[in-house]
C-alpha cells in the first residue's frame, strides 16, 4: 500500500513539473551552409536557436538561463 501511494505522488510530481516547463513552439527552421537554426516562440517571445539551444528548451530551460535574447523582425 504504502508504495503505491509512493509512486502516485512521484507521477503528480513529473506531472507537476511537465505543466511547469516553458512550452516551446517551432514556427521556422531553417538550414544553411549545413547549420540548423529554428525560430521559437516561447512565452509570447520569439527567438532564434541552433540545435542544442532547442534542446535545451524543450528540456525546460528558460531562455533567461540560456542567455537567450529576442528575435527582431526583420
Amino acid at each position: 500500500m504504502a508504495s503505491s501511494v509512493t509512486a502516485q505522488k512521484s507521477k503528480r510530481a513529473a506531472v507537476r513539473q511537465a505543466l511547469d516547463r516553458h512550452k516551446v513552439y517551432v514556427t521556422a527552421q531553417r538550414f544553411s551552409a549545413g547549420a540548423y537554426s529554428a525560430r521559437v516562440l516561447v512565452d509570447g517571445e520569439a527567438y532564434w536557436v541552433d540545435e542544442f539551444r532547442l534542446s535545451q528548451l524543450q528540456q525546460g530551460l528558460s531562455p533567461a538561463e540560456l542567455e537567450l535574447t529576442p528575435a527582431t523582425d526583420d
